[in-house]
């Protein structure tokens, strides 16, 4: 998965520049409560940690089926060497598995059984929203997987420490993000009517990605509590509400930086 906004962003959005560092100054605060424990600490709450298993199971599925859906766009690319780009990404994307599995194997968890329950929604997620085309798909992997990565980080920052740098490891951006800016601007200047159809996608995109989500945190109770703020400090109903503004405004960016309306 990846967490492509900065790479992304046209030169120009100094304003935006400046929010992403009174931001940073905001993140730099000390961490308290669980944020502030390491895992052996934190884990003793048995509520607490059937919700980071559900969670790293999650995002374990969630790569493994990132780097499934890559391979086959792969077949797709125009290129030989677009075709040689995203595998180099489908091989990344794996890696980010690789590690998601050994940490719930180093915890005392089958990474298998940890993922099962994820495996219906995210699978489902992927039938209805398959690309047709190869720009679909570039859109597809920048904006449905950036969805996906701006709600675990925001889960992330409730994490214990050492939860909390594992998932933002896996979350770094494969080099799928200035690539995808890249081909579908210059998809675009070639045939302004590419970006219509393509604006349209990516807004279909948000509204499965988004109910996605809300549905697979709905099915887990562990994971229900983490975000209204029964495990993780810091969280409650109002703020779950903002958290998915938060989100809505930063699909909003990436479409700008897309030269989509969104």
């Amino acid at each position: 998965m990846e967490t492509p906004d900065t790479a992304a962003q046209p030169p120009e959005d100094n304003e935006e520049h400046e929010d992403n560092a009174d931001n940073a100054d905001t993140d730099s605060a000390a961490p308290t409560g669980v944020a502030a424990q390491d895992w052996k600490t934190a884990s003793a709450d048995p509520q607490y940690r059937a919700a980071v298993v559900d969670l790293l199971g999650a995002l374990a599925y969630g790569e493994l089926a990132a780097f499934e859906r890559l391979a086959e766009d792969a077949k797709l690319a125009p290129t030989l060497g677009d075709k040689a780009e995203l595998a180099k990404m489908a091989s990344a994307e794996f890696h980010h598995f690789e590690r998601l599995r050994d940490r719930l194997a180093a915890v005392g968890e089958e990474p298998t059984a940890a993922m099962e329950p994820f495996v219906e929604a995210l699978d489902g997620f992927h039938r209805q929203t398959a690309p047709s085309d190869w720009l679909e798909g570039l859109v597809k992997a920048y904006v449905g997987d950036s969805i996906a990565s701006d709600f675990y980080r925001e889960v992330a920052a409730r994490l214990d420490g050492d939860t909390r740098s594992l998932v933002l490891g896996v979350l770094d951006d494969t080099g799928h993000a200035s690539f995808a800016v890249e081909k579908v601007r210059a998809a675009i200047d070639a045939d302004p009517r590419v970006g219509g159809r393509l604006a349209l996608w990516a807004r279909r995109l948000m509204g499965e990605a988004l109910s996605q989500s809300q549905r697979v945190v709905a099915d887990r109770d562990a994971l229900s509590t983490m975000l209204v703020g029964g495990v993780a400090d810091g969280f409650d109903l109002a703020e779950v509400g903002r958290m998915f503004s938060r989100i809505t405004e930063a699909h909003t960016k990436r479409m700008a930086a897309l030269g989509l309306a969104a």
